[in-house]
């Protein structure tokens, strides 16, 4: 059986203030790969790409990259509502050797077909055309809700660098779709951590998320125990790290995998607005309830000292 490849979608550290805390990348890095990623998707929406300028994008692209050194595959998301700044950010991603690229689609004015998304990722993948591209199909964030069986059968026609897709708001059902195109071709990445043994089920074999930055080996239960055939076992393992999503979404979503990070002795510090940090209030009552599931125990995670 394949392995699963997980990619831990990266917060960006950042100062009490709010500006880049570039220092802290290094041990992120050397966390993230000490627990077993398989890759580290920056700049994303954990990463709050959409939330940085330009230039801070970039050298938060570059600390990624040299931090990494060669050690698990870097994706660089460079999905901008400015298609130049976008080009612009995948040339950058190109020159330091990130090993991909990762694109949303323009989310003000929006793409209304298939053709104009197609045509957007084509004027990205023109500025790294030696680099592989994934589309990041998250209709939640952009607003940009398409048929994603025909967007990806069209950039594999348009684009000679297209790999497949991100998908953090579809289900299983499109996953499997995604999977046969081009004989299996295509990468398809499941998005959604509460819910990848449902993805493992549809075939994936791939996945990228926010909580694989600091719940890494309770995942890889989940798909040891599907690949060895044990469902109860999966479905235990599923439920444990289910249970932990749900606590950290009602208590605030990205700025509460921040907070869990801190609580684990990795502090990347705070959000940006429009997000806000978690009073401390909250962050007490969010470790209350992921102590009382013991996420603390089974989630082992690698404690590093300053």
């Amino acid at each position: 059986m394949s392995p699963v490849r997980l990619v831990a979608a990266a917060p960006t550290p950042m100062r009490p203030d709010g500006d880049l805390d570039l220092d802290t990348i290094p041990r992120l890095v050397d966390h993230l790969v000490s627990d077993g990623v398989d890759g580290i998707f920056c700049n994303g929406s954990t990463g709050e790409g959409e939330s940085l300028a330009p230039e801070e994008r970039k050298a938060v692209a570059r600390a990624f990259v040299e931090a990494n050194a060669g050690r698990v595959r870097v994706w660089v998301q460079v999905g901008a509502n400015s298609l130049r700044v976008a080009r612009e950010l995948a040339e950058h991603a190109a020159d330091i050797g990130a090993d991909a690229i990762a694109a949303t689609p323009p989310s003000y004015f929006k793409p209304a077909t298939v053709s104009e998304v197609v045509a957007c990722l084509g004027e990205i993948a023109a500025a790294a055309p030696d680099r592989p591209l994934l589309y990041y199909h998250f209709p939640g964030m952009t607003g940009v809700s398409l048929d994603l069986v025909e967007l990806m059968r069209a950039a594999r026609e348009a684009i000679p660098t297209f790999t497949g897709a991100k998908l953090s708001d579809a289900d299983p059902a499109v996953l499997a779709a995604c999977s046969k195109i081009g004989e299996g071709r295509l990468e398809a990445f499941w998005g959604r951590d509460d819910t990848l043994l449902a993805g493992l089920e549809a075939g994936a074999t791939e996945a990228i998320g926010a909580t694989y930055s600091f719940a890494t080996p309770a995942f890889r239960r989940v798909i040891a125990a599907h690949q060895a055939g044990d469902g109860e076992e999966a479905e235990r393992w599923q439920g444990r790290c289910a249970r932990m999503v749900d606590i950290q979404m009602r208590h605030g979503g990205f700025p509460a995998f921040k907070a869990t990070m801190a609580l684990l002795d990795l502090d990347c510090g705070p959000v940006r607005l429009p997000q806000r940090a978690l009073p401390p209030a909250d962050i007490e009552a969010m470790r209350a309830e992921l102590d009382a599931i013991g996420f603390f125990d089974w989630a082992r995670p690698v404690s590093y000292t300053h």
